[in-house]
């Protein structure tokens, strides 16, 4: 058995790997400015180039999920991130040789795919290495690392192309990916596999069949991550367009609302441990999340300068169920299914943030941002009535 420290380290190796996907995903969006201003994209060309990695990653995820669970973490997630080294890499050098867009495009939607293994990943080192009563707390600090991801596009890729051009921008994922090939070389374990007296191994049936737990899970978690996303996108125009702040005074504000946001989520793991349930304080999420963005809408009709502090704290309560979410997937399914049942999980809330993106644009353009916020809160109104009983992931977890 690893030691509590081994666990930690394989721990911080998997947030290290999902950062990466993170930085491959989400960075390209922070060059937009400079692709627009340097290299001569419309900002429609640039921000479609931009959305190329996410497609890459939507396509590959329950692929790469089913090989987790076939083949195990170490070997998936290191063959996930040498990919995406090698992927990321070829971005860089293709912007430096000044290659076609086109070129740059299919670089990025291969590294989208590549990258799309680490999403899934984590959950088996979480339910096979943590105890129960601890396994909250894991996932929580696990779910930081899309914040803390985002974070770390944000303070650097921007200033890097505004200063030494769009190549050294598109760099900043190449390096955090090898960063983290090298960590999960040098750490990372799979728990060990039930077997039967004859050495096989034991197979799980599909706890999707007969139970309604996981679609349930499932469908709350989309309805909670639309108001989350709404925030992350339409935030800084919110402040700087609506409200006349600075960039800098905005991003500053965002970053700030992106660090809470990553330890709302350990907070929130930690309650789940000390209550024994994942599902309950979903649900208590989901009232918060109602209340705080529906306050948003309110202070923000009112144009009350308290609007700015109502949002961090929608910013922090939206976010803090994913870390709960993935923890209850990950222990129902069990080992043999768990890597599908988490990529089915960002799969679904992926294209449901996607979809709801250009909904909320057209409302804030016929509406207003009041409006739109409003509706948002309506997504985890929805969902308070579709948290399921945690009575079932418990049964699960004690028949594992």
């Amino acid at each position: 058995m690893p030691t509590d420290t081994r666990r930690w380290a394989m721990l911080a190796a998997s947030l290290c790997g999902a950062m990466a996907t993170t930085c491959v995903v989400s960075g390209v969006a922070f060059l937009i400015p400079e692709l627009h201003r340097s290299e001569g994209l419309s900002l429609t060309e640039a921000s479609t180039l931009a959305a190329v990695p996410m497609v890459g990653l939507l396509l590959a995820t329950i692929g790469w999920g089913m090989a987790l669970d076939r083949f195990g973490e170490r070997r998936i997630l290191l063959l996930s991130l040498t990919l995406t080294v090698a992927a990321t890499g070829s971005a860089c050098l293709a912007d430096a040789l000044d290659a076609s867009k086109v070129v740059l495009g299919a670089i990025l939607l291969v590294a989208g795919i590549t990258s799309a293994a680490t999403n899934g990943a984590g959950g088996r080192i979480v339910v096979g290495w943590f105890p129960p009563e601890r396994r909250g707390t894991a996932m929580g600090v696990r779910q930081m690392a899309q914040p803390l991801g985002i974070g770390v596009c944000a303070l650097t890729m921007p200033v890097l192309a505004e200063n030494l051009g769009v190549t050294a921008g598109l760099a900043v994922p190449f390096v955090v990916t090898i960063f983290a090939t090298i960590l999960v070389a040098a750490v990372i374990m799979d728990p060990p596999r039930e077997t039967m007296a004859d050495g096989s191994a034991i197979t799980s049936p599909n706890p999707y069949r007969g139970s309604t737990f996981l679609p349930r899970v499932h469908g709350v978690s989309i309805l909670l991550s639309i108001p989350q996303s709404m925030l992350w996108t339409f935030v800084p125009a919110w402040l700087i367009v609506q409200h006349e702040w600075s960039a800098l005074t905005a991003g500053v504000l965002v970053t700030i609302s992106q660090v809470l946001g990553a330890f709302g989520r350990i907070a929130a793991g930690r309650w789940s441990d000390s209550w024994g349930s994942r599902t309950k304080p979903i649900r208590l999420i989901a009232i918060g999340a109602t209340a705080s963005v529906g306050l948003l809408a309110f202070t923000d009709w009112l144009d009350s300068p308290t609007a700015a502090l109502v949002m961090v704290v929608a910013s922090v309560i939206t976010v803090a169920d994913n870390g709960l979410a993935f923890t209850a997937i990950a222990e129902f399914a069990g080992p043999q299914w768990s890597g599908r049942g988490l990529a089915i999980q960002n799969t679904g809330q992926y294209l449901w943030m996607a979809a709801s993106t250009p909904v909320f644009g057209m409302a804030i353009g016929a509406f207003g941002y009041p409006a739109a916020f409003l509706l948002s809160a309506a997504a985890p109104a929805v969902a308070i009535g579709l948290v399921p009983a945690d009575e079932e992931r418990k049964a699960a977890v004690t028949a594992s």
